[in-house]
């Protein structure tokens, strides 16, 4: 008879290759937390990497190197320019990591999205609407796992009209399904389920299959001027 392994959450505390917990980048965003319950920590360091990190789809071109938590560590300085921000995986990666810094067990969600946060010029370049390994984080907190996507800064959802996702450490916060207006916005398509660490060649060969058109780890966004970034489509359109 086969014995089923079953994940206790102690097995997301470690670091791994990309979830590297003890980078010191990433141990840079657990300093200063509020010294409060857990709950409260997990939700600062929740908006922390949410609006200090500018979402920036387009960085992922850069290939293998933005799937550690430390890629997205080093884009949160906001004076810098709006194009050196992460995308969704990194973001979320950060998530991890700095939940696991604190000792709060924590793992890498991903899905296939449509309708997602996005501008004209990004569909374009992409050639669908269809976004795959779409990143979000879980965090075990009271004896329960809850979803949360620390992803859409705060300002660039109000430049798109969206609701930005808060998070409070109990109820799960994954999606904006409707924009402020009411308008249907984002739709799961599949869930790939949880992983210990980032799955690099899953997530890159879907990406290779998805958009085969896109350079991906032979370019970066530099050598992209006209998609620096989603906030400038915005500006521009």
């Amino acid at each position: 008879m086969t014995k089923t392994h079953i994940a206790t959450p102690e097995q997301f505390l470690t670091s791994g290759k990309y979830i590297n917990v003890e980078h010191d980048s990433v141990q840079k965003w657990v300093i200063g937390l509020p010294e409060t319950n857990i709950t409260e920590r997990v939700v600062a360091l929740y908006y922390r990497i949410r609006d200090q990190i500018r979402y920036n789809p387009y960085t992922f071109v850069e290939g293998e190197a933005t799937l550690y938590a430390s890629f997205a560590a080093d884009r949160g300085d906001l004076s810098r320019d709006v194009s050196e921000g992460a995308y969704c995986i990194p973001k979320a990666a950060l998530m991890v990591a700095a939940c696991r810094a604190i000792g709060v067990p924590a793992r890498l969600g991903l899905a296939n999205v449509r309708n997602h946060l996005s501008s004209q010029k990004l569909l374009d370049w992409l050639g669908t609407d269809l976004f795959v390994m779409h990143g979000y984080a879980e965090v075990y907190l009271n004896e329960r796992w809850v979803k949360c996507t620390p992803v859409f800064n705060k300002d660039l959802c109000e430049k798109f009209g969206v609701v930005p996702l808060e998070f409070d450490g109990t109820s799960d916060s994954v999606f904006h399904s409707h924009t402020q207006d009411g308008s249907k916005h984002m739709e799961y398509v599949k869930d790939h389920g949880t992983f210990e660490d980032v799955p690099a060649t899953l997530i890159l060969n879907a990406v290779r299959s998805t958009y085969p058109h896109i350079d991906v780890g032979q370019s970066t966004v530099n050598q992209l001027p006209h998609y620096a970034s989603l906030e400038s489509d915005v500006e521009v359109s």
